[in-house]
């Protein structure tokens, strides 16, 4: 029902142009203005609005006409543009992901699994990973900051925080559609009506809706295109309303995000000798052959799943909505008390595809039959996580302001939320018959079995087990900040304290084939502080230093068969940096030096047997990470502008202990971070007639990416054969905008990404206790045209 209003409501805004078209008088033969200096960026890296280059914070900022232009669709786009940050999107889900800021992140999906690096939407924390991607309709902005944040962002924000923000209703009526169409049937149709003032000059909304669906980039030769791996049908729909009463601001959004298909392939990469042999005899029992390569496949076999509810299907499903409300009121001049209220909920219903295989067959245990061995349906790994569900709700009251030389922020924090998830799996675990000792079979049976099966030297055993689970999480903080700018030095120099005291509750129960059932609660407090001081050396050129601090919280692991509890991460950041404008505000360079002091880091084991995938979190790890960030960009005549940006991060553990006595601290890798990553971007733009066109173009490089800690025989033995090799990008734009319609303007792009057709692993899984390894690769080459139009 949703869906169809949905789309409705697409296409009945994108119908209003008509009536639009006289409600906004545009000029209709001025050249298009080209500015002659970058103009300032406001950000809220603060919890206030502030120019970037007054915040003594390593912030990269993009803005909406930026994000629009390069179809910035979801937070995986955003690393290409931002140094030191990762956004890797997980295989299974539609909406999952794992974000690292400077080598501190969270890989773990799970429903009751804190974060490393702070999601926020109009101010309203995002606390679940599974739930991080979604459609971005009508950014205003996109900010990633860089460092602790625990001060005024609180606990989970240890790595930075990821902050996007919509824009805001506009004062006049107008109407802006925007369409395009891309390889692989990638199509999508968005629209926005803003009202502007409705009653009187009080009150003004907007609304934004958005159908988009591709088809799979990799054929599945048992499915439709629109089933393949890849494939997505989404619908989107925001809403914001802003009134304005005198000193009071109000200002309520909504956003929705509904979303089905088929997420990338999980193509197995590795296996063991012992699997090898075994999966490969599939087509001599009827079955589909056995692939396994390291190479990106473009016609492949997947199968799909029976669900819990009994319909067999190939692809997943996911549902994100969100209600945020802020009040705003100036008391006075120098006071403005501020409420931000916020309630989310997430569904996800995915079907676990990391077998990478179509129908596979062989012999496995079968007491039913004569010989206890039947040839049946076997399977690496696959499942159906089912339902996995969240709601939260969080309470913030702030008071900004101002007494003389001193700016101070006061607030109070409250976030409660439930999470349960849900897990049917479904496994083979290989083995030689006279292996069966060792998975509890009595020597009897096994020398039975061989008996009755001679000559068979593997033999697989099914498995279902099912892994449930759920908690609530309980969160309360006090938080200050204060800035002194004495006026006797000009407002040079800025000397910034700040603290924050939080206490968290959580409680864990673990069912499925857990009897009886287990609970677990557990509650930590932590006081998270912060140092600055900043001083513009000359006009437009500001140096400062930073010692900041942050915490994760511990838990209960949701992935082991008992109560598994660790305590909180914390984080101590030393940071340095300078901020600089130049030539009448043409050239723009930051550069941002750090060394973090990383403690108490929860590593997480990784098990697999016929009990399924399972883990141990333990606090194992002590880690310092240092690096820099420099990020310029230059105006060296109007319509022309180069802008970079390069990040470099050095992961140096101190201590990481894989048991208790044993410590590998040489031997771990980082996670999820490279050690260098680069961006570069040209533009130009060039008034013709009363249009303006524009040419771009961006290269972005990183180097290798590790997906496990370890290289170690009996939990990851192919860490090296799932790493995200070192990879560039190359994707460039053509456009022709302003263009005169009537009473609107026209903007028409061509684009493409991808463009040297690489051939990228983008997230590994290595399975090695069931004998194998999987892996998602990038999109190919793709290349398309938009079209945007305003009244």
């Amino acid at each position: 029902m949703m869906k169809s209003v949905l789309s409705a409501g697409v296409a009945g805004l994108a119908m209003t142009f008509a009536a639009a078209a006289g409600a906004q008088d545009l000029p209709q033969n001025s050249a298009p203005q080209q500015s002659s200096n970058l103009g300032d960026i406001v950000v809220t890296a603060r919890r206030s609005a502030e120019t970037l280059q007054d915040v003594p914070v390593a912030v990269t900022a993009l803005g909406g006409d930026f994000i629009q232009r390069q179809n910035i669709s979801s937070a995986v786009d955003v690393p290409q543009f931002a140094p030191n940050l990762t956004v890797a999107q997980q295989p299974s889900s539609l909406s999952a992901a794992s974000v690292f800021i400077r080598g501190i992140g969270n890989q773990e999906p799970s429903s009751v699994s804190e974060q490393g690096v702070g999601i926020y939407l109009d101010g309203v924390y995002l606390a679940r990973s599974a739930g991080a991607v979604f459609d971005l309709v009508d950014l205003e902005r996109i900010e990633v900051l860089r460092g602790p944040q625990g001060t005024l962002f609180g606990r989970n924000t240890i790595g930075g925080a990821l902050q996007l923000i919509t824009k805001k209703p506009a004062n006049d009526m107008g109407v802006t559609a925007k369409a395009g169409f891309a390889r692989f049937n990638d199509w999508y149709v968005r629209a926005r009506l803003d009202t502007g003032y409705i009653i009187g000059d009080v009150i003004k909304a907007s609304i934004s809706a958005q159908h988009r669906q591709s088809n799979g980039f990799v054929n599945n030769t048992l499915t439709p295109s629109s089933e393949d791996p890849g494939a997505l049908n989404a619908e989107s729909l925001a809403v914001g309303l802003q009134g304005d009463f005198g000193d009071l601001t109000v200002n309520y959004n909504f956003d929705y995000d509904d979303r089905r298909g088929t997420p990338s392939f999980f193509q197995i990469v590795a296996a063991t000798p012992l699997a090898q042999d075994y999966y490969s005899q599939s087509p001599s029992y009827g079955g589909a052959p056995f692939l396994v390569n390291p190479v990106r496949q473009g016609t492949v076999q997947q199968a799909g799943f029976i669900d819990r509810n009994g319909d067999f299907r190939y692809g997943s499903k996911t549902r994100v909505q969100g209600h945020g409300l802020t009040l705003s009121y100036e008391a006075t001049p120098e006071l403005t008390l501020k409420s931000i209220t916020g309630y989310r909920k997430f569904f996800q219903d995915t079907i676990l595809n990391l077998s990478g295989n179509g129908v596979l067959r062989g012999p496995v245990i079968d007491f039913t039959s004569p010989t206890l061995v039947s040839v049946q349906q076997v399977t690496p790994y696959t499942g159906n996580n089912a339902p996995q569900r969240q709601w939260q709700f969080s309470q913030e009251f702030q008071a900004l302001g101002k007494v003389g030389d001193v700016n101070y922020l006061l607030g109070m924090y409250y976030f409660y939320e439930k999470a349960s998830e849900r897990n049917q799996q479904a496994l083979t675990v290989v083995t030689p018959v006279a292996g069966l000792t060792a998975l509890g079979f009595d020597q009897p049976t096994v020398d039975a079995i061989t008996a009755l099966n001679p000559g068979l030297q593997t033999v697989g055993l099914n498995a279902n087990p099912l892994q449930a689970f759920g908690g609530t999480s309980q969160s309360m903080a006090v938080f200050g900040q204060m800035s002194w700018k004495p006026s006797a030095l000009d407002d040079k120099l800025e000397v910034t304290l700040g603290g924050r005291y939080t206490g968290d509750d959580k409680t864990v129960y673990l069912a499925g084939d857990i009897s009886p059932v287990q609970r677990g609660r557990k509650s930590f407090d932590n006081f998270s502080w912060l140092a600055s001081v900043s001083y513009d050396i000359v006009r437009d050129v500001m140096i400062y230093g930073r010692v900041s601090t942050g915490y994760r919280s511990g838990g209960i692991n949701p992935r082991a068969n008992t109560i598994n509890s660790f305590d909180p991460e914390k984080a101590t950041a030393y940071e340095v940096g300078v901020k600089s404008q130049f030539l009448d505000n043409r050239l723009r360079l930051n550069l941002a030096g750090y060394v973090t002091d990383y403690d108490d880091l929860q590593v997480q084991q990784f098990a697999a047997s016929s009990a399924g995938a399972t883990s141990q979190i333990v606090n194992a790890g002590k880690v310092q990470l240092s690096g820099f960030e420099a990020e310029m960009t230059a105006l060296p005549f109007a319509g022309f502008q180069i802008d970079g940006s390069v990040g470099y991060v050095k992961t140096k553990y101190k201590s990481f202990f894989f048991t208790p006595t044993l410590d590998v601290a040489d031997q771990a890798k980082p996670l999820y971070t490279p050690k260098w990553s680069v961006h570069l971007g040209a533009e130009y733009s060039h008034p013709i007639g009363d249009a303006l066109i524009r040419l771009r173009g961006d290269y972005s490089y990183r180097t290798k990416i590790y997906f496990n800690a370890l290289d170690f025989a009996n939990t990851t033995p192919f860490n090296e054969n799932v790493i995200s090799p070192a990879q560039s990008n190359v994707k460039a734009r053509l456009s022709v905008e302003e263009i005169s319609l009537g009473s609107g303007k026209l903007d028409v792009g061509l684009w493409g990404d991808n463009l040297l057709n690489q051939k990228r692993l983008t997230y590994g899984i290595d399975f090695g206790p069931l004998g194998f390894a999987g892996a998602t690769f990038n999109k190919p080459m793709t290349y398309g045209v938009d079209a945007r139009i305003q009244f």
